[in-house]
């Protein structure tokens, strides 16, 4: 069947799943435990007290909520509705919030208490965005509205921000049917076993922790939430939960096997999925001395995920590569970048027409990753967007964070780039020039970043200079600052 014969609807995953496989383990998080019954009742009733807050169809429903069962209620709940998720970063700061509220037209954000304040405020100065807590959700009354039985395939399912290289984050419209096909795509590789049990210790407002909630009721697989990656947690659960597929980011990885201290993994454990961004050639030789199914992974937001994943039986013999793309997707190079078209590829940039059309054009989707294809058509990525820093899995955009330090009365120009570190893989670094007469300093700069960042875009290192390494046409060559700083060549201003 080629992709334009898809069918444009089906039964809606999760009430199907508790038709079939209801007393079957759903969801376990923390203390909660769930069926596929009880969380099948547990989105119903969500969806109908949302109903009464106006939510329906098309809304643009916030999630400012922290990994558990809440907020895998919510993604089923909102899809019930025919809304449309939005899931915040919970380490964003407020005005970072505020923006992407604005921006993605949200009406209402839910949020757990802890994280109530933070979200009223951002909500308030959104404008126009009601603020609600889950306990007073959960706590109000139900409306008798219909709710969707069938799952159409075009239709969005969320906004996922990510970064992009003007500084400003964009929101990644996701539909059904790119969860649909990356579950598809990552079954047909993988392949699917009847006690699979997936592990999810990423955040699930990115999109590696949201595909794992979409294939959970997929596949009718039980996956197992952490509510925060601690190493030792994550290897506890792996050895007394069943686990069998874990999704990490290189970071994760390298603490929960310096946690493990070399004592090996149980041989239900069949896939440590690997991802955020291109992984260290150490850390493949360390999994494959400690014989750890290590399955390395390249993917992006605007693909729902995978879009190439090595099976981890392959990756002694194809080290370095990210794997073939998985089917029914495609990848090709373009003057060395990397293009990807298929069914997995996202609707647009939510209320981005100009963005969206750059990005994909004829099809493609226009990655501005680097990599080749070898003679087997396996992925190898080189690097990364060119100027993107991934620290322990988080994306940081330079731009960002340099117009942040701009906003500072002592700063003349600034420019950020990424620094290898053995803990996050690599953490910010930022060369500033002052102002004529201004006398800022390190510690005065950071908390002014500190005030208007998430912690992990901070700077770790800022270092004060004469001029910055331009073009001809007077734009800051952060490739010739890349170098700099990790030659330790950056000249000092006296």
């Amino acid at each position: 069947m080629s992709v334009s014969q898809t069918p444009e609807a089906m039964p809606e995953w999760l009430a199907a799943r508790a038709g079939s496989h209801g007393g079957h383990l759903a969801l376990r998080a923390g203390a909660a435990q769930m069926t596929f019954a009880d969380l099948d009742r547990e989105a119903e009733a969500f969806a109908r007290r949302l109903a009464t807050l106006g939510v329906g169809e098309r809304t643009r429903v916030a999630a400012l909520l922290h990994n558990g069962a809440p907020f895998v209620t919510l993604v089923h709940a909102v899809a019930r509705l025919g809304a449309i998720l939005v899931p915040l970063n919970t380490r964003l700061a407020t005005a970072e919030l505020a923006w992407q509220l604005s921006d993605a037209g949200v009406e209402i954000v839910v949020a757990t208490a802890d994280l109530a304040d933070r979200a009223a405020a951002a909500a308030s100065e959104a404008g126009a965005v009601r603020a609600v807590t889950w306990d007073d959700v959960r706590r109000g009354g139900a409306a008798a509205v219909d709710l969707r039985r069938a799952v159409q395939l075009a239709d969005p399912q969320a906004i996922v921000y990510t970064s992009a290289t003007s500084g400003r984050p964009k929101g990644v419209m996701l539909s059904f049917g790119n969860h649909w096909w990356s579950a598809i795509g990552s079954a047909l590789n993988l392949g699917l076993h009847r006690d699979d049990r997936w592990l999810a210790p990423l955040p699930l407002f990115h999109v590696g922790g949201l595909s794992i909630v979409w294939r959970s009721v997929i596949y009718g697989m039980a996956s197992v939430v952490a509510e925060r990656f601690d190493p030792d947690d994550v290897n506890r659960s792996i050895d007394e939960d069943g686990i069998t597929i874990v999704s990490v980011v290189s970071a994760m990885l390298q603490r929960m096997l310096d946690a493990r201290a070399g004592r090996p993994y149980p041989p239900a454990l069949r896939c440590v999925l690997l991802g955020g961004g291109p992984a260290s050639a150490s850390l493949i030789a360390r999994c494959l001395d400690l014989g750890v199914p290590v399955a390395p992974t390249y993917g992006l937001t605007e693909a729902a995920s995978q879009v190439a994943t090595l099976h981890p039986g392959e990756t002694r013999r194809r080290h370095g590569s990210a794997g073939r793309p998985l089917l029914p997707n495609e990848v090709r190079i373009h003057d060395g970048e990397i293009l990807v078209r298929g069914p997995s590829v996202m609707i647009g940039y939510a209320d981005r027409p100009d963005a969206t059309a750059r990005a994909v054009r004829d099809g493609w989707l226009h990655t501005g990753d680097l990599g080749y294809l070898d003679g087997d058509g396996y992925l190898y990525v080189l690097d990364r967007r060119e100027d993107l820093i991934i620290s322990g899995g988080e994306n940081v955009y330079p731009a960002e964070v340099e117009a942040v330090l701009r906003e500072h009365p002592g700063v003349d120009d600034a420019a950020v780039v990424g620094v290898p570190d053995d803990a996050w893989g690599q953490v910010v670094a930022a060369v500033v020039t002052r102002r004529a007469e201004a006398s800022a300093t390190e510690a005065a700069l950071v908390a002014h970043c500190e005030a208007r960042l998430a912690k992990y875009k901070v700077p770790k290192t800022i270092r004060f200079v004469a001029d910055l390494p331009r073009s001809s046409g007077g734009k800051v060559l952060r490739r010739a600052v890349r170098e700099r700083t990790a030659s330790g060549s950056v000249p000092r201003d006296r």
